[in-house]
């Protein structure tokens, strides 16, 4: 069994990525539009969440429930363009921790490389969340789910709003059985690359898209 990838089929997340891909959505409406999608991947994406029994009385008994286990997750945003789904992931785990990767892709070679890390150095047992608006090549997310597993996370599940073929083939090669503990959740996966490296028919650069070009 290799690394699992769930694309989430549902109405509002079709609707709302047509949104985003349309080149006439502004940053503003680009913005709101990311954190509404990404609220949605964030349902399937906490599915498995561990979570521990709590009783608690209500107004009129006693009812049998559940809260979230400890050690508390770790949300991480890939910068820049993954702060523009950091707020939509931390209203749906309001406990988790925050930490940061910075990456950046060369546009000649398509490598990445690591500019800024600010993460715990010890994971063991914490379900870590990587939120990175495009699966393309694989390279950032590949650097930024081996960061994690190597400080012990007990399972990675990156957050995507499209993803490429090659990217996700990428990462299955890089985390092929179950004990790397990967999944990737997306809204779509789309045909393929360009040979820049983008997806095609995709969005555009997520980046320039949610804060303007800088």
């Amino acid at each position: 069994m290799a690394m699992q990838t769930t694309v989430i089929d549902h109405p509002l997340v079709t609707h709302k990525l047509t949104a985003l891909r349309d080149v006439h959505t502004g940053s503003p409406e680009f913005r709101r539009l990311a954190d509404e999608l990404t609220t949605l991947l964030g349902y399937e994406a906490t599915r498995t969440i561990a979570v521990a029994p709590r009783q608690v009385e209500t107004p009129v008994g006693t009812a049998d429930g559940v809260e979230l286990a400890l050690p508390v997750p770790l949300i991480v945003p890939i910068l820049r363009a993954g702060i523009g789904m950091l707020d939509a992931l931390a209203r749906l785990l309001p406990e988790a921790d925050i930490g940061f990767v910075g990456l950046v892709r060369d546009e000649q070679t398509l490598v990445a490389s690591t500019y800024a890390t600010r993460l715990p150095a010890d994971l063991t047992g914490r379900a870590a969340f990587v939120l990175d608006p495009m699966l393309a090549t694989g390279g950032s997310l590949e650097t930024a789910i081996t960061m994690l597993l190597d400080r012990g996370a007990a399972t990675v599940t990156a957050v995507c709003l499209l993803a490429a073929p090659e990217g996700l083939a990428r990462l299955e090669a890089t985390f092929p059985s179950p004990s790397a503990r990967v999944h990737v959740v997306t809204a779509c996966v789309d045909a393929r690359l360009n040979d820049k490296g983008y997806i095609l028919p995709g969005l555009g650069d997520a980046g320039d898209r949610l804060f303007g070009v800088i």
